[in-house]
């Protein structure tokens, strides 16, 4: 016997001259059959024609706040003050989900009458047209820890929801890479972690540009550093750099 739980979910997302990528993720989250949403945009004081794609569809977002933010987790940090739901999911602009039932499905998953504190699922990467291009290089553990990250992010942010009880904000000394010590940290102080067995994001694949890449990497080094230790981070990596050399 089901006994569905219907949770109410926020989704947020984060914006800054999005123009181009933003009305596929709008789209995507108001046309969820599954109604417990609420959406949130958080804008940096977009100079494009973001806040007029955001007009087009004001009745069907619940909050919008455009001011200037000291950059996308400090804009996200205040996305969590305005949720009220559940669980929290950052759809980045560009990214959408995977169905028009997704949500739906998330919620059918979750059995017992207990909300998970975090549920997970797949992302696939998806080019402008949203077209299929690869599944995600990593995929979701069959079960998940706060050891998982060991081997880097396991669980795109966007496919990871956070019940609301445990989150708690970004830190803004990271500039790249706080969503890896976020999610650390959330898994951390949580009991039951709900692998959805889905595929929850279509994820925008546009690269990054190779200098954040570089900055981002070494912050993760430091965030597993501080959460793993640093023998169990360095015994890690080197074994990523041997296999890189192998390899070859």
């Amino acid at each position: 016997m089901h006994n569905h739980l219907t949770p109410k979910f926020s989704v947020i997302t984060v914006t800054y001259n999005a123009e181009s990528v933003l009305e596929d993720t709008i789209q995507s989250v108001i046309s969820q059959t599954y109604h417990h949403v609420e959406y949130i945009i958080v804008d940096g004081a977009s100079k494009d024609g973001t806040l007029a794609v955001i007009d087009r569809y004001k009745g069907r977002i619940t909050r919008v706040v455009s001011e200037p933010d000291k950059g996308l987790y400090d804009a996200m940090n205040k996305g969590i003050k305005l949720a009220t739901g559940d669980y929290l999911c950052f759809l980045n602009a560009g990214d959408s989900f995977h169905k028009d039932d997704t949500l739906q499905q998330m919620a059918h998953s979750i059995c017992g009458n207990e909300l998970p504190d975090v549920l997970y699922g797949e992302t696939e990467l998806v080019d402008k047209e949203r077209h299929f291009v690869r599944m995600r290089r990593l995929s979701a553990p069959e079960a998940l820890t706060w050891r998982s990250f060991k081997q880097g992010m396991l669980v795109c942010h966007q496919a990871f929801f956070a019940k609301a009880s445990l989150v708690e904000p970004y830190d803004l000394r990271y500039r790249f890479s706080a969503d890896f010590d976020w999610c650390i940290r959330i898994m951390k102080k949580a009991r039951v972690l709900h692998n959805t067995h889905l595929i929850l994001i279509d994820y925008l694949d546009e690269g990054m540009t190779t200098r954040n890449r570089h900055a981002s990497l070494k912050e993760r080094f430091r965030i597993m550093a501080h959460h793993y230790g640093w023998v169990s981070t360095v015994a890690h990596h080197a074994w990523f750099v041997l296999r890189a050399v192998l390899k070859r």
